[in-house]
């Protein structure tokens, strides 16, 4: 089949993360822009400004553009570079939780709310206390009990918080090194008011490998980089995120949202442009897989936002559906 057509044109819209909410499908994603600054493991090309919230009825569908959600001159504590957010709802209120840079050029996540699962949003003055790191993703189990999944190496500052303390002169060391376990991304439960973190605090989220052990540093085509994500399907939970530099999409599945996971394959092969980032949510009965690449601009920095479905096999593990493969 045909590779599908980007949700929107209009603006660039990467990072998507979808849910579902009152019957439709929102999708959250960072807006790429325009800018004259050349690519770098450091992302300063990924000068994001704002979010637009986008929504479908179906998907294929006709996609409302929500406009302006949040921007950085919203935020008192932001600097710059508002990348992938994500969003929850609890008790009739919407939470957005995105990353920026601070005043001191330190990654942390924010939060804001909102009476509609469009926005608009007002933010907190402050970032999550503990919080640190990119691309928050936020899961709401069963019982309730929120969680934000978060972290990214290189650009995304995890190799400096090796120690729970932010160590600048780290950011070199962007990997784990010699014979260890690859960089593992963190997790937090959410206190009921879904805008800071239980007492329990940051913990780090184990990906095993399928021996058992923890993921080597030395597999980039299986560690962790960036774009962490998590949902549930028949009792399990799935930890999705990408291998950043080998450019895949892979997915881990355990018994609990704290982890340990298992390293279960890969969902999707590198697309065109650098990075990947993608969600996975369940509208009207099927699984569908968010995920953006740059097939409209050919540049990095300005990627499209596409919808694919998925399909899990006989053991349970993601692969796309056949009329998609």
């Amino acid at each position: 089949m045909a590779d599908p057509k980007p949700l929107v044109s209009h603006i660039f819209a990467a990072d998507p993360s979808a849910h579902v909410f009152n019957g439709k499908v929102y999708v959250y994603p960072s807006h790429d822009r325009e800018t004259d600054i050349e690519d770098n493991d450091n992302g300063d090309q990924y000068d994001m400004v704002d979010y637009h919230i986008l929504s479908m009825d179906s998907i294929g569908g006709p996609v409302t553009d929500h406009g302006i959600a949040l921007k950085v001159e919203d935020v008192p504590w932001v600097d710059k570079q508002m990348w992938a957010p994500d969003a929850a709802e609890k008790d009739g209120k919407y939470y957005l939780y995105f990353p920026a840079r601070d005043k001191q050029g330190i990654f942390r996540i924010g939060v804001a709310v909102g009476e509609k699962p469009e926005g608009p949003f007002k933010p907190d003055p402050e970032p999550i206390p503990g919080s640190y790191s990119i691309d928050p993703a936020s899961f709401v189990d069963d019982d309730g009990q929120a969680y934000l999944y978060f972290g990214g190496i290189w650009g995304g500052q995890l190799q400096c918080w090796r120690t729970g303390k932010f160590v600048r002169e780290a950011f070199e060391s962007q990997e784990a090194s010699g014979d260890e376990p690859a960089l593992f991304p963190r997790v937090a439960k959410l206190k009921d008011n879904m805008r800071e973190f239980t007492s329990e605090g940051v913990q780090e989220l184990v990906i095993n490998d399928e021996d058992g052990k923890p993921i080597h540093s030395s597999k980039h085509d299986r560690r962790f980089f960036e774009a962490a994500w998590m949902h549930k399907y028949n009792g399990r939970y799935y930890f999705s995120y990408s291998t950043g530099d080998t450019h895949y999409l892979c997915h881990a599945i355990g018994d609990s949202p704290l982890g340990p996971f298992t390293y279960a394959g890969r969902i999707l092969e590198p697309v065109e442009g650098w990075t990947t980032h993608h969600s996975i949510c369940e509208f009207q009965g099927r699984w569908w897989l968010f995920y953006h690449d740059t097939s409209l601009s050919g540049k990095n920095h300005l990627r499209s936002t596409k919808v694919r479905e998925l399909v899990y096999d006989g053991q349970g593990k993601l692969k796309l559906a056949q009329a998609q493969a």
